[in-house]
């Protein structure tokens, strides 16, 4: 990110979201809200001082809701921009009309509580979607607490424990009580491949992950035991079936085939209660610390998303590819891309693969001044053309849109045109035109009718 933003050909907006989405390839109009974040990026200086006296103390999304952050704050250590935002929501310069401390401190004078939000409306070439995941709720699991109980966690949330800038400085600790925990829990598959409270698809990533937070923990306390419930290991990625040998023969993770039922407190331990189906037995685990690998969800935003993008959706939200094996990174749209985990659950490696290859097609895309197009491509004959715009609404690709000329006299008169840019030849305006006005370039009637002579003869 630090190399991006020092890139003069790249222009990063951060804490900004898109509007509106309108034109083709080549030539997308685009409307971006710049959110204000109430500091002046041009005036800040990075220095902290804000954030280092800002009284208000909230959950931090960044680490769980399992630290706390400031009213004014920087989203995540390494953020680029490193510039802070006002919570407006917590703010109490809004929430009561007093304080202000963060403007009276800063010394550059970037903080501006009038700042308002900024439309930019600008044009582009390509649009690359690379939205990202959301993860499932592990709350609807009653059987795994529900979020009841304070020591079972998710695999993001043990992530945080672990990291040295988290919340606890990379202390592994319980949330409950902050001691570290001897036995610790790992539940596989929390709403991945379960038709009946989650969802019937593999998250891809929740294996291999589980079998290096075992590692991470076995470093961080040698004396730590780590258990885990699993449904089946996929580890189908270069060397990922060594490492996960590796974290049960050098590291001492035991793997337990088979689905927990059920998980209750006792005194200040937690029971995992399950079974082995290997063994073909129940089993009960007591645990300091129980850690929930939850399935990966397409964003909540996702369908708004495509919406705006004009690009389809699966039953799960997650974006649609134009072919899953011969187009895998473009969609529908011509000239947007797709890259990451917003089409499907994907870990680093297919990640970084999909992100190379949509920068790829968008490099190739505009390494010339001429688009090679498909030759089949509907035409409209103006003169025949009722306007009744059957066509526009049955076109899954919006390529047929209404302009308006002006004639010799000078009069100006509105029809339908062709982006042929757009057009992929489905046909689908043919069948439906009521006045036969549509003709699908070689694929005429009069073409066929000799296609058809031909072949009699």
């Amino acid at each position: 990110m630090v190399e991006s933003s020092q890139n003069d050909n790249i222009e990063i907006l951060t804490y900004s979201e898109i509007e509106e989405v309108g034109g083709y390839i080549g030539n997308f109009d685009v409307k971006i809200r710049k959110k204000a974040r109430l500091v002046d990026l041009e005036k800040c200086t990075g220095c902290g001082t804000c954030y280092q006296k800002c009284p208000v103390k909230v959950p931090s999304e960044f680490d769980m809701d399992m630290g706390m952050r400031k009213a004014i704050y920087v989203p995540f250590p390494q953020a680029v921009p490193n510039v802070p935002v006002i919570d407006k929501e917590h703010c109490r310069t809004f929430t009561k009309g007093k304080c202000g401390i963060c403007q009276k401190l800063c010394q550059a004078g970037a903080v501006d509580y009038e700042q308002e939000d900024e439309i930019i409306e600008d044009k582009f070439g390509a649009i690359v979607v690379s939205t990202g995941y959301d993860l499932f709720d592990a709350g609807v699991y009653g059987e795994y607490g529900g979020g009841r109980f304070k020591d079972v966690i998710t695999g993001l949330q043990l992530e945080r424990l672990i990291s040295p800038s988290g919340p606890t400085g990379g202390h592994i600790t319980r949330p409950s009580d902050g001691k570290e925990p001897k036995n610790v829990v790992f539940i596989q598959c929390v709403g991945s491949r379960d038709i009946e409270k989650g969802l019937p698809y593999c998250s891809n990533v929740c294996c291999m992950y589980t079998a290096k937070h075992a590692v991470l923990l076995k470093e961080h306390l040698p004396e730590v035991q780590t258990n885990i419930f699993y449904m089946d290991i996929r580890s189908a990625g270069k060397n990922y079936e060594q490492f996960v040998q590796r974290t049960i023969e050098q590291y001492g993770a035991l793997y337990i085939r088979g689905r927990v039922s059920k998980i209750y407190q006792r005194g200040d331990k937690l029971i995992v209660k399950g079974a082995d189906t290997l063994a073909g037995c129940q089993v009960e685990v007591e645990a300091d610390l129980v850690v929930l690998a939850t399935a990966i969800t397409a964003r909540h935003d996702a369908k708004e998303i495509a919406t705006t993008l004009g690009i389809p959706y699966d039953q799960f939200g997650f974006f649609t590819e134009l072919h899953p094996k011969l187009a895998p990174i473009e969609t529908v749209t011509s000239g947007v891309f797709l890259a990451g985990a917003c089409q499907a659950p994907k870990d680093i490696p297919d990640t970084v693969a999909s992100a190379s290859g949509a920068a790829s097609k968008v490099a190739a895309l505009f390494s010339s001044d001429m688009m090679s197009m498909e030759p089949l491509v509907s035409t409209i004959d103006t003169s025949v053309c009722s306007m009744c715009k059957a066509c526009m609404e049955v076109c899954p690709y919006s390529a047929i849109q209404e302009e308006e000329i002006t004639l010799r006299d000078g009069t100006k008169k509105k029809q339908l045109v062709v982006l042929e840019s757009v057009c992929h030849g489905c046909g689908a305006c043919v069948s439906t035109c009521r006045s036969s006005c549509i003709m699908l370039r070689g694929m005429t009637d009069e073409q066929i009718f000799d296609e058809l002579m031909a072949v009699a003869q």
